[in-house]
């Protein structure tokens, strides 16, 4: 058997993120065999020792840090996994990069775009490899949508248009910030439904579709003031309950994109639809194994949308898994990022979304946010 290079995970933060990136780790050596590459747990950090200890407990990290700097020193640690909330992502990263980690960061890669650029311009000078967990691309039905979208099969892309809906925040009552609750507040999440699901949207997009030029947005907090958990008093909402913006690709394409917290009976749409020239596509979070296809080339008695069900062996990611027919979930996402990861290295082709990538997205979620603010167009600087 030939002998698997190990490679020793430094996991800083253990809420839902770090949950979804342990089992992705845990998970891709049974269903990724062949990968040269092992992660091995070797730390997880967080600022309270007794949830560190519970957390490697239940997932089988070999030590605790309560201070993220002592990982970063730790000479067995290889590579760094941020899933703290955003205002940390900038730091870590940047530190990370100077110790010579390989950086593996939750999304949005940052608050801002000056962050941002920050972080990638560490990562280049350092040339460590990096990710960025955007993992709604390695879901196979959507991964089959850009092998369709590559083929040439829509031909000339005329709209995309994509959705993200949840109502969790319809309550005049719930606090924000604090532990459970950083996405409310703008000094820790730099901004509300814009970075938190937009951010997913976009960087589908861009992947699928290519460059966005130029947007015009609006936003709205729907509740002005909150009570702050931390400081127990009522403050300002800064962040966007609601997203939605108009945008032109680069290929000439109109995009249609909306978020928000108040849909009431959505917990977790997200959905998107391209139309092209010959074809269209459609695909739902809801039924992630399924992408819907619309070809006008079939016969016109029988012409109409079809269903397909992405569970085969030829399908993307799905030879990895059961017989077909067999779905899988949102979790395999990140057994799947962490198998391009592993191969990455491997290979030495950077896993897309960089650093650098992720930062077009930034560009746009800037621009996004700039055009709300002033009512007027804004340029990406991706034309």
């Amino acid at each position: 058997m030939t002998q698997k290079k190990e490679l020793r995970i430094g996991l800083i933060g253990c809420g839902f993120m770090g949950r979804t990136h342990s089992n992705g780790y845990l998970r891709v050596k049974n269903f990724f065999p062949q990968l040269a590459y092992v992660p091995v747990l070797k730390a997880v950090c967080s600022r309270t020792e007794s949830k560190a200890r519970a957390f490697a407990d239940q997932w089988g990290y070999e030590s605790v840090e309560t201070d993220w700097k002592a990982l970063l020193a730790r000479e067995d640690i290889d590579a760094v996994d941020i899933c703290t909330p955003n205002d940390m992502h900038a730091e870590i990263a940047i530190a990370a990069a100077a110790a010579g980690k390989m950086i593996l960061c939750e999304k949005p890669l940052a608050r801002t775009l000056a962050e941002s650029e920050g972080m990638v311009t560490a990562i280049e000078k350092a040339g460590v490899p990096n990710t960025v967990w955007y993992n709604y691309r390695r879901l196979p039905a959507v991964t089959l949508a850009k092998k369709i979208i590559d083929s040439g099969k829509l031909g000339r892309i005329f709209h995309y248009r994509a959705n993200f809906l949840q109502d969790w925040t319809i309550n005049a009552n719930l606090p924000q910030g604090g532990e459970g609750l950083w996405r409310m507040d703008a000094d820790v999440a730099g901004s509300g439904v814009l970075g938190d699901l937009l951010s997913h949207c976009i960087d589908t997009a861009l992947w699928l579709n290519g460059s966005i030029s130029t947007v015009t947005a609006m936003t709205e907090t729907f509740v002005k003031e909150r009570m702050h958990q931390l400081t127990g008093k009522v403050e300002k909402v800064n962040i966007d309950d609601a997203c939605s913006f108009l945008c032109r690709f680069n290929n000439g394409s109109l995009g249609l994109f909306e978020s928000t917290r108040y849909a009431r009976g959505h917990k977790a749409l997200y959905t998107f639809e391209i139309n092209g020239e010959h074809a269209s596509i459609r695909w739902d979070l809801h039924d992630l194994n399924r992408l819907e296809y619309f070809d006008n080339a079939d016969e016109s008695t029988l012409r109409g949308w079809r269903s397909i069900h992405v569970t085969d062996g030829d399908q993307p990611y799905m030879d990895k898994w059961w017989v077909p027919g067999l779905g899988i979930g949102y979790e395999h996402s990140f057994v799947h990022q962490v198998a391009d990861f592993m191969l990455s290295l491997e290979t030495g082709t950077p896993c897309s979304p960089t650093f650098k990538e992720a930062l077009e997205t930034q560009k746009v979620c800037q621009a996004v946010s700039d055009s709300a603010n002033s009512g007027t167009w804004k340029n990406t600087d991706a034309a």
